[in-house]
């Protein structure tokens, strides 16, 4: 679990009977614990991703739309219309935050540990021809509450020296690394080599016969620096990131919560919760994430080299679900861009295309959400049956609740691995609905009616990328990358950034 540990009392000291005791449970237990939290005696099944298997997935679009009426995202509870943006802001969207966090993502507790940043080592690198600055962070969550549970949230910060800032910076989710560690001189190189020779044979004499049969050999090898020639295509998208003038962060998501049910009694959500089961509106894993991207927020805050105006969030698959609920939820984040992010990102849950509701209620995926969610899987339980055409909100309010900020949805086509089961369609109308709340609040949306249900998805490789609502499915596989080239000016039209020379 990477560094979402937890300390046994041994290692640390700590006297275990003084907290209350550490729950242990398999996905399974954990998802059969929440099934009885809720009275549920029954789910139904997700359907499989092989489209020859009997409970195969629907990819029929004539019945892929049983409840067609999505949530009107322009009227209140009590039926009064959104007109004006002073309504949005202090009813309307008030009310579908309370709703996602009851229903779908979990609330956050309300006394939240502080979390210290540390530089743990900063690094003068190259990335391509571009100088840079590396600096790995660690984010230690307070655990003084509960010191049976350790977290430290890991990530690294990238920004270019060739650049007059601060600059913007877009956080990804990802395994954190160095992108080209500097190397020691050759002469510190031949000092380092004559220390573990002497180390060696101090420990084995015998080392000393074949360091003397081979004396130009060296335990450690020198490798001079080069620029090697760009491979065909386009650059990666951090170095697309840095040559227009950008940082990037890379956070782990495995140090803030683990990807399974089985740690939902550790990391950040455990920690909180003192080691024991959520309670049914409790946050799962998407909100946690999303809650360390913003504890990542803050620390960029305070450095110097970063304008903290201007930070994104992105993520692809599961992770582009977190971006799309940490942009939803944390009005500092700037600008995201949303890559193929399927049933609990962008894509309407009450579609049955695809990936299903079932697929996210089922004890492999449960843990992204909260424990209500499961009650939309439903079909056996004290309060009946449940389908996603009975949650109370949907995609297409999520993404309204990035308004007016910059909001960049991107996909693939399933030719080339972005699979029909994440439901372009079901996205592209979430993203048409949503546009309504982009226009009230005078921003612009992808430039069509916000009809959902008569607007047809564009061709591949159409650009819709005129407004601070985004749409664009480009002609590759799962991943945004090739969006990159689209998204960054995109961004610095909407932020008024040009890149300017040190």
């Amino acid at each position: 679990m990477d560094f979402i540990a937890v300390a046994s009392a041994q290692q640390s000291n700590i006297d275990s009977s003084k907290y209350p005791r550490l729950t242990t449970f398999t996905a399974q237990q954990d998802h059969d614990n929440m099934m009885q939290q809720l009275g549920i005696k029954k789910l139904r099944p997700g359907p499989s991703g092989n489209e020859s298997a009997p409970n195969h997935a629907n990819y029929d679009e004539s019945i892929a739309n049983p409840c067609p009426q999505l949530p009107d995202i322009l009227t209140t509870k009590s039926g009064k219309k959104v007109t004006t943006a002073d309504i949005w802001w202090k009813q309307r969207k008030p009310e579908l935050i309370e709703d996602f966090e009851r229903e779908v993502y979990g609330r956050l507790p309300k006394n939240m540990p502080k979390v210290t940043w540390t530089a743990k080592v900063t690094d003068r690198e190259f990335v391509g021809f571009t100088p840079v600055i590396a600096k790995q962070l660690v984010g230690h969550v307070d655990n003084s509450e509960y010191p049976l549970i350790n977290v430290d949230i890991n990530m690294i910060l990238v920004t270019p020296l060739n650049v007059k800032g601060p600059v913007p910076v877009l956080m990804m989710f990802g395994r954190p690394s160095f992108p080209s560690p500097a190397q020691p001189s050759p002469e510190d190189m031949e000092k380092l080599n004559a220390a573990i020779k002497e180390l060696l044979i101090k420990e084995n004499p015998d080392f000393k016969t074949i360091f003397d049969q081979h004396p130009a050999y060296s335990p450690l090898a020198y490798t001079p620096f080069s620029f090697s020639p760009p491979p065909s295509g386009d650059p990666p998208p951090t170095q697309q990131l840095l040559a227009a003038g950008w940082g990037y962060v890379t956070i782990d998501p495995n140090t803030i919560q683990a990807d399974n049910g089985a740690g939902l009694t550790r990391g950040i959500i455990g920690l909180v919760n003192k080691g024991q089961p959520r309670m049914p509106d409790e946050w799962g894993s998407l909100r946690a994430w999303a809650w360390g991207a913003a504890r990542a927020l803050d620390y960029l805050e305070t450095d110097t080299l970063v304008d903290a105006k201007k930070v994104g969030i992105e993520g692809v698959s599961r992770y582009g679900k977190a971006a799309l609920v940490a942009l939803a939820f944390e009005p500092r984040f700037a600008v995201g861009l949303i890559g193929s992010s399927g049933k609990g990102g962008a894509t309407l849950h009450r579609r049955v295309f695809g990936e299903a509701v079932e697929s996210l209620t089922g004890s492999g995926e449960y843990h992204w959400m909260a424990g209500n969610y499961l009650k939309y899987g439903t079909e056996e339980s004290s309060f009946g049956k449940k389908t996603g055409c009975d949650l109370p909100v949907d995609s297409h309010e999520l993404i309204a609740l990035c308004a007016p900020r910059l909001t960049f949805i991107s996909y693939g086509v399933p030719e080339k691995g972005d699979a029909k089961w994440l439901d372009q369609q079901g996205s592209w109308m979430a993203t048409v609905a949503a546009g309504s709340v982009f226009k009230l609040l005078a921003a612009n949306d992808i430039g069509v009616s916000n009809d959902y249900l008569k607007e047809q998805m564009p061709p591949v490789l159409t650009d819709m990328l005129n407004g601070e609502l985004a749409w664009r499915q480009h002609d590759g596989g799962h991943t945004d990358a090739p969006n990159f080239k689209y998204f960054i000016p995109w961004a610095n039209k909407f932020l008024k950034y040009e890149r300017k020379a040190q």
